[in-house]
């Protein structure tokens, strides 16, 4: 299971952030830090205080000397220190995964709170092995043709790394409180076959009913404030010590962008409100998702009229060059 603790990446962006609050109050600039430490680049102190780098005890020692820390901040400061350069010991508690999987852990390990969205997918943390299997096989015949050195992870490998990063949401005794807001489209018949969907959306039955988790199910055709539409799904990540920073995570086709910059988490935040007002409540979602399971058990796995074929669609390209699908 995932630990309750942050991880070495949050405890770095911490750490970071304490640094440069100390250094502007003791009134020092980075050039001044530098020159009275004698380090040889004023680029290794930046990477300390953005939490990019592994920080080395001695290094943060000597800051803290300088920028005058009394003994408790001192300590708890050191402490931080020593957490956030044991990164191959937290990932001990993790099956083996892939960059992108492991940035979204280090995010959920040790949240107190988490909200997200995604127009067309059910978030990771929801899905079950058929339905993330799904995800993964089709990302990964997208990267191989696009020729991604990267291609090549075991599928299997990555499924079992995903439910190890949704057991946080049956922890106990802390797990995080959970929102999420998906759109229908992430259970219709383009996402899988029937038999996946319906194991999926039980699933969601199950975990709607968790005292810890919320689900809002976004129908289609339902407008949301002022029009807005989302360009794209997205993750605040929130943290039992409110010095920790709150965290945006958003997440594209096939790169991530994180971000701590106030300004960027305010107006997702309000997305993310809109959203919630326009979707549909929590014990309606409940309701849509019984539902749903009853209408894809009344229709028979081979039957393609409502739900299309049980096969992946196959890609070939014409002679043309323009990509076309096989049934």
């Amino acid at each position: 299971m995932p630990p309750a603790v942050p991880s070495p990446i949050l405890r770095r962006r911490r750490l970071g952030t304490e640094l440069r609050r100390l250094r502007e109050a003791a009134g020092l600039t980075g050039d001044q830090v530098i020159e009275r430490i004698g380090w040889a680049s004023a680029s290794k102190l930046s990477r300390l205080e953005n939490g990019r780098s592994r920080p080395d005890p001695d290094d943060v020692r000597d800051l803290l000397v300088l920028y005058g820390a009394d003994g408790e901040l001192h300590e708890e400061l050191l402490g931080i220190t020593q957490e956030a350069g044991d990164m191959r010991g937290w990932l001990r508690n993790f099956p083996v995964m892939t960059q992108q999987q492991r940035g979204f852990a280090e995010l959920e390990a040790g949240c107190a709170e988490i909200s997200e969205y995604n127009p067309v997918m059910v978030p990771g943390l929801l899905q079950t092995p058929g339905y993330a299997r799904q995800r993964i096989i089709s990302a990964a015949q997208v990267a191989e043709q696009a020729g991604d050195p990267e291609a090549g992870e075991d599928p299997e490998t990555e499924v079992r790394a995903r439910q190890a990063r949704q057991s946080l949401l049956t922890r106990s005794p802390d797990a995080p409180r959970y929102t999420a807001v998906l759109e229908d489209a992430a259970l219709g018949r383009r996402a899988g076959p029937p038999e996946v969907l319906h194991e999926q959306i039980v699933h969601l039955c199950e975990l709607a009913m968790l005292p810890n988790v919320t689900l809002h199910l976004l129908l289609r055709d339902t407008p949301i404030a002022d029009w807005y539409l989302p360009p794209t799904a997205f993750s605040v990540y929130r943290f039992a010590d409110p010095l920790d920073p709150e965290t945006l995570a958003i997440e594209g086709g096939f790169t991530d962008v994180m971000s701590t910059e106030a300004n960027a988490l305010n107006r997702y935040k309000v997305a993310f409100e809109w959203l919630c007002s326009a979707a549909l409540s929590a014990s309606d979602t409940l309701s849509w998702l019984i539902e749903a399971t009853g209408r894809l058990t009344d229709t028979a796995p081979e039957s393609t009229v409502a739900y299309g074929p049980a096969t992946a669609p196959v890609q070939r390209r014409r002679d043309s060059g323009r990509l076309t699908t096989d049934r």
